[in-house]
């Protein structure tokens, strides 16, 4: 066994123990706690490329896997066990958590440099990050699960960290509850799949339960309408994904949680969190293709990833149509995170493990970058983030405009130079040669569309133009005649972030751009290392026809959105901040229905939130009014029969006991007296009793 593996623990706790470190210190050591939860991921980043090394050179040879378990608890006469577990997905998940969420903590003591409560968000984040790096390390299931339970918990916290803000503690709650709702999907199938198996280990030399013995033992079992065992728990599993990967329909909770810090909105809404869902699919990936039949070009369909891909598919559109609408520069970004992580969905259905795991890693990086540029921004602006307020910014912010135009870039899928593009289309050409349908990949290009114009505008409102904070100013009584008003000396123009927050943005720009050199259809290193299968470097995999074609026909969707943005939203500056857009403008209904995210929200709130108040109302009623009324009722008739009896027994039993008694005493006290024992009273007695005889005797002759 290769030293790192029995080792991999340390990972996730350095940051566990830095955040109790944190926690137990007294306020205000802003550097012993930046200081500990930086560190702690610097030496988790350390380790994670000594993993890295290690899972390196196996090409051709099949997939690298090492385990490590340990007897954790028992229950009658069996073991549950937890471990961990070393593979090229485990080890490229902890590079990317560790060193982007090392740049992202980096950034965070810039921006909440004036926070109070800068301790408390160090804690959440390093314990946020030690639930995520459990997740990613786990061979067991229940260890994933403990693990995916921390981090929803630390994401509550963190999304609602400005808690005096009833937004924020609003859309804490929202994301806890409706995230929870796919938690209990995962719960379920993880009892069932241990229930079928006798084990939550992943692998575990031939007996795990994502290894053919156990996959095999389940494929003979039927459930409900014939489906397969592994089919049901598997799209239970994926439930769990859903609602952490922010999928239709439990994808409300996402946009909302930008109530949050913006390095929590890069850290979990980009990065780390909702690629949780996305890692977990990819993980349990040999369930969900168990007994599949490899169709045209190898790929393996079956119920499960069927439902995987047109989730992920209608999710990455649905999403991006919302985004064009959007006037909140975070916003504008969760959507666009809804919708690539519906790519990912789909890469994981019609391509496997390989194509959805490397849009992820790229994405990771380009929407953490524009994550953080978009707080690089917010704090430029005086915390502003309303798109329309901006304009110009590239003249004030001349560093986070670059490395933000690259991130857009990359997103948008610009041709060859952004790594967004190669793993964009990898989704697409696995989705055009789908055996099943053709339209999730119509879905996907008109979702990449959408992408390029959506992220276009932004930049165009953001970025060019000029400046139209001020005129908020003036509308809030500042002088009409005030020369300063405008001017720099005045304080309310934007202004470059520090060093601090501008280095990782630099960093992320430089790896959006080069991550997607291996995984080009020229050299696919990415696939090969997943997989273990040998490959060699060809440039004439470029050229091949339906590569090219799919090349080209991606690019010129790419061009076109963000030449229509730019037409709309660049040449066409808007003036003021309460100019109706362009779009509005054009088409005002189907503008509203975007901007109001198709009424979900409110969907929801007439028919489930509704529900469950009305429900809650019944169940109180009836726990006031039906089972309390009848413990009340018992309670008033036991009252009842109780005074009842207490009638009965006093006024009727005692009075007429009693009375018998005090006659039968009398009596008995009359006749005691004949008993005395004394002669002459006896004497008397008989002398009286003979007069009465003759007396009787003679009365009775006479007649």
């Amino acid at each position: 066994m290769i030293w790192i593996v029995k080792y991999l623990w340390l990972i996730p706790v350095l940051p566990l123990v830095a955040a109790g470190i944190i926690a137990v210190n007294k306020q205000p050591k802003r550097k012993l706690a930046a200081s500990l939860a930086i560190g702690s991921m610097a030496m988790g980043f350390l380790l994670s490329l000594c993993a890295f090394a290690a899972t390196l050179g196996h090409h051709g040879e099949g997939a690298f896997r090492e385990t490590f378990s340990f007897n954790w608890i028992q229950f009658g006469g069996q073991w549950m066990s937890l471990g961990w577990v070393l593979d090229p997905l485990t080890a490229v998940m902890l590079m990317m958590v560790t060193f982007v969420g090392m740049l992202i903590f980096i950034f965070s003591i810039g921006y909440m440099a004036h926070d109070q409560n800068f301790m408390r968000f160090f804690c959440f984040l390093a314990l946020f990050a030690s639930g995520m790096l459990g997740v990613v390390i786990a061979n067991n299931l229940l260890l994933l699960f403990i693990s995916w339970e921390i981090v929803g918990l630390t994401s509550y916290l963190l999304i609602g960290f400005w808690y005096h803000k009833p937004s924020a503690a609003a859309a804490a709650k929202k994301a806890f509850i409706t995230t929870r709702i796919g938690d209990l999907g995962l719960l379920i199938g993880m009892v069932w799949l241990y229930a079928e198996t006798g084990t939550l280990n992943f692998y575990d030399h031939g007996h795990g339960c994502l290894e053919a013995t156990a996959l095999s033992q389940m494929l003979t079992h039927l459930t409900i309408g014939g489906m397969c065992v592994t089919t049901a728990i598997g799209l239970l599993i994926f439930l769990g994904a859903v609602g952490k990967s922010g999928q239709l329909p439990l994808h409300v909770w996402l946009p909302d949680a930008m109530e949050g810090p913006t390095p929590v909105s890069a850290l979990i809404h980009a990065a780390t969190m909702v690629a949780a869902g996305v890692f977990l699919v990819a993980r349990v990936y040999p369930l969900m293709a168990a007994g599949a039949h490899p169709m045209e070009h190898g790929t393996p369909v079956t119920t499960a990833l069927t439902v995987v891909t047109w989730i992920g598919a209608i999710t990455a559109l649905f999403a991006a149509t919302i985004a064009v609408a959007q006037n909140d520069i975070k916003r504008i970004l969760a959507y666009s995170t809804v919708s690539q992580l519906g790519y990912m969905m789909l890469g994981l259905g019609v391509g496997g493990v390989a194509v959805g795991m490397f849009h992820l890693i790229t994405h990771a990086c380009f929407k953490a970058l524009l994550f953080l540029g978009s707080g690089s921004v917010i704090h430029g602006c005086h915390e502003e983030q309303d798109v329309r307020k901006m304009g110009g910014l590239k003249k004030f912010m001349p560093v986070t405009f670059v490395v933000y135009a690259i991130g857009m870039l990359a997103l948008s899928g610009f041709p060859l130079l952004f790594s967004g593009f190669w793993s964009k289309d990898e989704i697409l050409h696995q989705a055009k040669n789908w055996p099943v349908s053709h339209l999730p990949f119509y879905f996907g290009v008109i979702g990449a569309l959408f992408t390029a114009f959506y992220m276009t505008r932004q930049m165009g409102l953001v970025f060019f133009g000029e400046y139209r904070g001020h005129q908020e100013e003036s509308a809030h009584g500042h002088s009409a005649h005030s020369s300063h008003s405008h001017s720099p000396a005045h304080g309310h123009d934007p202004h470059e972030s520090p060093v601090v927050m501008t280095a990782p943005l630099i960093i992320l720009a430089g790896l959006a751009v080069l991550l997607g050199l291996v995984g080009t259809p020229a050299w696919p290193w990415f696939d090969g290392y997943l997989t273990g299968e040998a490959f060699k470097f060809d440039l004439s995999k470029l050229t091949e026809s339906g590569t090219l074609t799919l090349m080209v026909s991606s690019a010129v969707v790419v061009f076109f959105g963000l030449g229509l943005g730019w037409f709309l939203y660049g040449k066409r500056q808007r003036k003021t901040a309460g100019e109706k857009d362009v779009l509005e403008a054009a088409q005002p209904l189907v503008f509203k229905v975007l901007q109001n995210k198709y009424y979900v929200d409110e969907l929801y709130e007439a028919t489930v939130i509704r529900f469950n108040a009305f429900a809650a109302w019944f169940c109180n009623f009836c726990d006031e009014w039906i089972f309390g009324g009848v413990v009340l009722g018992v309670k008033y008739v036991t009252l009842g029969l109780a005074w009842l009896y207490r009638l009965t027994d006093e006024y009727f039993v005692n009075l007429g006991f009693d009375a018998g008694c005090d006659t039968l005493r009398k009596g008995g006290g009359g006749l005691s007296k004949l008993h005395g024992g004394r002669v002459q009273a006896y004497l008397r007695i008989i002398g009286v009793a003979l007069v009465l005889l003759i007396l009787f005797l003679i009365w009775g002759h006479k007649a």
